[in-house]
């Protein structure tokens, strides 16, 4: 293995094998974790590693903090998000997910970002927007997309949805119908204990596939998330 930071850490770099932008780092004691090309060198987000690595720096992504490198290490096969595309991010948060999304689709992308919770949203300006040029912060309720459609020029490409609603598939479907290019891809990060406590979570992922389905999305594949995070699934679809 090659050496990283200061030439003297034996770690070691390498393209993922099937989707662009997203990397695979070998650390010092042989564990293996993803990684993105930071967009912003010097500054990490949420605590993450950086890592130098020839002439590059990378940040270490963390999948029990990530549900979208969770399900790349769950064996998700299709990732849509790739570089220069447009994505529309329902339920930014701080912004932990969202900075990796930043930068898979680079300095050419762009990523809209929705965040009801002003405290979040200001985390978010403060820590990652102010310092990454294609993202846009957006304070809105995902439920409400007619409300940030100003904000929102042409279509996305993609939209990634994480959000604590009870009708995640319906509001996701609500903004495809606004802002989704004819066949872009959604992934929706279903938190089936946010729908309904009382129900099982595979009875969950199965009506919110068939939301899905009645709205025009074929589905690619649904997979589970555990153990990065319980009660949870990734589905991807395209329109």
């Amino acid at each position: 293995m090659r050496g990283g930071e200061n030439g003297n850490v034996q770690v070691n770099v390498k393209p993922h094998p099937r989707f662009p932008a997203i990397f695979e780092v070998t650390l010092e004691d042989g564990a293996q974790r993803l990684a993105t090309k930071n967009l912003s060198p010097g500054r990490n987000v949420y605590g993450e590693r950086l890592i130098r690595f020839e002439g590059f720096e990378y940040r270490v992504w963390d999948a029990f903090r990530s549900k979208l490198a969770a399900a790349i290490l769950k064996d998700l096969r299709t990732v849509p998000i790739k570089p220069r595309h447009r994505v529309l991010y329902l339920g930014a948060a701080s912004g932990t997910t969202a900075s990796h999304v930043s930068d898979i689709v680079g300095g050419d992308g762009h990523v809209y970002c929705v965040e009801f919770a002003a405290r979040a949203l200001r985390e978010l300006v403060n820590n990652v927007c102010a310092y990454r040029v294609n993202m846009v912060p957006i304070l809105e309720d995902a439920r409400f997309p007619e409300k940030y459609a100003v904000f929102i020029s042409g279509k996305v490409d993609d939209i990634y949805c994480d959000i604590a609603q009870p009708e995640q598939a319906k509001i996701l479907a609500d903004n495809a119908d606004l802002f989704l290019k004819d066949g872009g891809w959604i992934m929706l990060a279903v938190k089936a204990q946010s729908i309904d406590v009382t129900k099982e979570p595979s009875e969950i992922y199965e009506r919110e596939i068939r939301v899905l389905e009645n709205r025009g999305f074929r589905i690619e594949e649904v997979v589970h998330l555990e153990p990065y995070d319980k009660a949870h699934a990734m589905i991807v679809a395209q329109k």
